[in-house]
């Protein structure tokens, strides 16, 4: 599937080391190296975790292909009607190559 669909509009990263970048994509080329614009990363902290989870923003952003495990499209209206620090969970983990 062709990420054309996906150019200029907010998506959600997941990289092979577990993060997750939510950012507008910009540009893409044939070996899925990406680059976002507006980027910010989700750190999602534990339920155990006194401190409260974060936003960081990143701003441009290249991910190289070979980090990236997903791609997918936000829903705009959903994702701001979330409250990001307060969200908690357990960590994605990385995949192996």
């Amino acid at each position: 599937m062709s990420l054309n669909q996906y150019v200029e509009k907010k998506v959600c990263i997941i990289t092979t080391d577990g993060r997750s970048l939510v950012g507008q994509l910009a540009s893409y080329d044939n070996t899925t190296n990406l680059v976002l614009k507006n980027t910010v990363e989700r750190v999602i902290r534990s339920a155990d975790d006194g401190e409260p989870s974060a936003e960081v923003p990143l701003g441009l952003y290249i991910i190289r292909g070979e980090n990236v495990c997903l791609v997918g499209l936000v829903d705009e209206a959903l994702d701001a009607s979330i409250n990001w620090t307060e969200v908690k969970g357990a960590p994605i983990g990385s995949t192996k190559h």
